[in-house]
């Protein structure tokens, strides 16, 4: 189950609509933090908070995937989910984000593992993919400790702001998650 606790005082539980203040708040003081790497977070505003927590209830209720927050003592810290499940293809796609004084403490790392067992396990799917901005060694090292395979770069293929960022894409198939776990 993606809902819990993951280790400590570190939990994964679903949004809620009361979370739009919290989760923007957040947003608004790692904004500079965040901007970096992420599309939306320049422009990120209370309204799309509530639209985007909104969205993951109907994708869980798709049964298309899962985002939960990263709790850390209770208040939020982070996000993570999927961007959606091709079933067809038993396949998905991991994305998340940290706020910046959480990061450095394995937070992420288990966060998703926890991501990738419960996709190889509970929806019983063949392969996750995650990238990563190729400068963002954070991210990258998450995939790196966790034994995803690079399989290449694509060039330019995410615009942040007025910049153009290449993509590590880094994958992992259900058989070689199981054997390492």
């Amino acid at each position: 189950m993606l809902e819990g606790v993951l280790f400590g005082n570190v939990s994964l539980r679903r949004f809620e609509p009361r979370d739009a203040d919290e989760l923007y708040a957040l947003v608004e003081r790692n904004r500079a933090h965040l901007s970096r790497w992420l599309p939306w977070a320049e422009h990120e505003t209370r309204s799309n908070a509530g639209a985007f927590i909104a969205s993951t209830q109907r994708q869980h209720a798709a049964n298309d995937g899962i985002h939960t927050a990263i709790t850390v003592g209770g208040p939020i810290a982070g996000c993570i989910g999927v961007h959606g499940i091709s079933w067809a293809h038993r396949s998905t796609s991991v994305g998340y984000w940290l706020a910046a004084e959480h990061q450095g403490r394995g937070i992420m790392t288990r966060a998703v593992a926890a991501y990738v067992d419960h996709a190889f396990g509970a929806w019983e799917l063949h392969r996750l993919e995650l990238r990563a901005a190729v400068a963002n060694t954070r991210s990258r090292a998450v995939a790196e400790r966790l034994g995803l395979s690079l399989e290449g770069v694509l060039r330019d293929a995410e615009l942040v702001g007025e910049r153009h960022h290449d993509l590590a894409i880094y994958s992992v198939l259900a058989p070689e998650w199981r054997a390492r776990r």
